[in-house]
């Protein structure tokens, strides 16, 4: 399901490569002397033949991906996307992205304009010509939804509001970076070796334990890797991966809570409902409401 705050028709430049997308258009006419302007961004689902190509884009662009494998060409240097790679490109940056099979990119992303846009990028150390590989993603994230609630809200200051938010998440980036390099701590490796293996597993894991035993390590050895990179333990982490996919299975699938809650081997609707709402704040019943009422609207 794509949906779009000011219009019905996607912009030409919008991929429509995606089995699943959620856009905001904020401002497609941003003024030509604002410092810092939010223009669009959302969060989308590629398809396995996914390929953008671009010699030119009207704004500057930042993408993260969180789920899935891919490439990246930026210029002429090519690289590999995987989570937690974050990567920018300017109005004259040529740049290919490609999914590569049999995984589904999930990636987030963000357009913008401005005469501050360049140097807030490069000081972000987004504009070096190759991509960064950031942790502690699911903050980066939660910016990258923020972003979307207040893009789609009615506020007439809403786009003051998306500014100090994208450069909240620049300055984020720069805390949050790992520079690649053949010295990355073998911990890191490790780390990403499990994380890999929960976003692939995550349907059929139900305890850390389990996912220890599966990647030969210890649960607390485990505790400290997700701790050290990711900022959240690794419990929390499986807990959020299956709570998106239910997000997504409630809203996009249109499948009941209590199917849900049996895909996602929970032993009741109840237990399911209680987890929702540890990691989103709000009842699983809550969220299909907002939606029947979006449409009724």
């Amino acid at each position: 399901m794509t949906t779009d705050k000011r219009s019905t028709k996607e912009p030409d430049f919008v991929s429509v490569q995606v089995s699943k997308a959620r856009r905001y258009y904020l401002n497609l006419n941003p003024s030509v002397s604002a410092a810092i302007a939010v223009v669009c961004g959302g969060v989308e689902r590629t398809r396995t033949e996914y390929v953008v190509q671009r010699d030119r884009f009207p704004y500057f662009g930042i993408e993260m991906v969180t789920e899935g494998r891919g490439e990246l060409t930026l210029r002429d240097r090519n690289f590999a996307l995987s989570p937690g790679i974050m990567f920018a490109y300017g109005p004259q940056t040529p740049h290919r992205i490609a999914n590569v099979p049999p995984s589904q990119m999930r990636k987030f992303y963000v357009d913008f304009v401005g005469h501050e846009a360049e140097a807030a990028l490069r000081t972000a150390g987004l504009l070096d010509g190759k991509p960064l590989r950031v942790t502690r993603m699911h903050e980066l994230v939660e910016l990258f939804e923020m972003l979307d609630h207040e893009a789609r809200g009615d506020s007439d200051v809403a786009g003051e509001v998306c500014e100090h938010l994208l450069r909240l998440m620049l300055v984020k980036v720069r805390q949050c970076c790992l520079a690649e390099s053949p010295a990355m701590p073998r911990a890191y490796a490790t780390y990403e070796r499990v994380r890999e293996y929960i976003e692939t597993h995550y349907l059929e894991l139900h305890t850390v334990e389990q996912v220890a035993a599966q990647c030969d390590i210890t649960p607390i050895h485990l505790s400290r890797l997700f701790r050290r990179f990711g900022g959240v333990g690794a419990y929390r982490f499986l807990l959020r991966k299956k709570m998106n996919r239910a997000a997504e299975m409630l809203l996009e699938d249109r499948l009941l809570i209590k199917e849900v809650a049996e895909r996602l081997g929970f032993s009741d609707a109840f237990q399911f409902s209680r987890a929702f709402k540890r990691v989103y704040g709000i009842p699983p019943r809550q969220l299909v409401r907002s939606r029947l009422s979006s449409f009724e609207s």
